[in-house]
């Protein structure tokens, strides 16, 4: 019983850990009460179940597991999501609560799926932590699309207006405000889940694949439309970049993403639905 929820708990983890950063990631911009509380909850919950998870272990080995790598590993992530907790309730610093759990996140991920002395488990965990990986991804693809068909309607609404083209469809596009915002919270739900995906990938290709390139095109790839997602983000928020110009620069950045999908995968050597 003690061993299958020492197998269980870093996954769940893994996936409410993922959460709370994308909430925090949404509140460091938006300034969202809600989503910080939520987020909040969610990283307690975390805790919580990492601590649990941490008195288990000792419970198994007799002993404090600090020890070797594997549990240096995890007490480190334990202390940062125990050190982000007392930041957010101490001294409200959004952003480095954002980005130390990203990095916490990562020592996470790096623990949970990393070959341990149970072959047969680490060989499940590993199996796993690719399908974590390979749904964020999609789910990530799946916001910007979304994001893309908002800009291609804020596009055709600005045409119609500009063009003094009044028929009864025009007003089911919505205003273009409304296209403009939905488009926007849709990239700002892409931008970390495709991060957290990456994360995932580089800690599964590590340990899968016995040879392992950083410069493979699918890998480039995805770091560049995470790249252009992100500079795309950065100028809305610094009000460089609004309204027209906006939406053409999403529909490119769409593009970029069909691309690295549809064509560059092809050129990765591991990344074509590997077996």
């Amino acid at each position: 019983m003690i061993e299958l929820m020492m197998l269980r708990l870093p996954e769940i983890v893994i996936v409410i850990y993922a959460l709370s950063i994308l909430l925090y990631f949404f509140d460091f911009l938006e300034h969202n009460r809600k989503a910080n509380r939520l987020a909040f909850l969610l990283l307690s919950i975390v805790w919580i179940l990492q601590t649990i998870f941490l008195c288990l272990y000792m419970l198994e080995t007799g002993r404090f597991p600090v020890l070797t790598l594997f549990e240096g590993l995890y007490f480190y992530s334990w202390v940062l999501i125990t050190l982000s907790l007392m930041i957010h309730r101490i001294l409200k610093v959004d952003f480095t609560v954002f980005f130390t759990n990203v990095l916490g996140f990562t020592i996470m991920a790096i623990h949970a799926f990393a070959p341990i002395q149970r072959p047969a488990m680490a060989e499940l965990l590993i199996s796993e932590l690719l399908f974590i990986h390979i749904t964020m991804a999609i789910l990530s693809y799946g916001a910007f699309t979304l994001s893309f068909v908002f800009s291609a309607l804020y596009l055709l609404q600005y045409k119609l207006l500009k063009g003094k083209i009044w028929i009864q469809r025009l007003w089911r596009l919505s205003d273009l405000a409304n296209l403009e915002k939905i488009s926007y919270v849709l990239n700002l739900i892409g931008i970390p889940m495709l991060l957290l995906s990456l994360i995932l990938g580089l800690q599964w290709a590590f340990m899968k694949l016995s040879f392992f390139q950083w410069y493979d095109p699918k890998i480039i790839g995805s770091f560049f439309v995470l790249l252009i997602y992100s500079l795309v983000l950065y100028l809305y928020r610094k009000k460089q970049m609004y309204g027209k110009t906006l939406a053409l620069w999403n529909t490119a950045a769409f593009l970029i993403v069909l691309v690295n999908f549809i064509f560059i995968s092809r050129l990765s050597n591991f990344h074509i639905w590997y077996e």
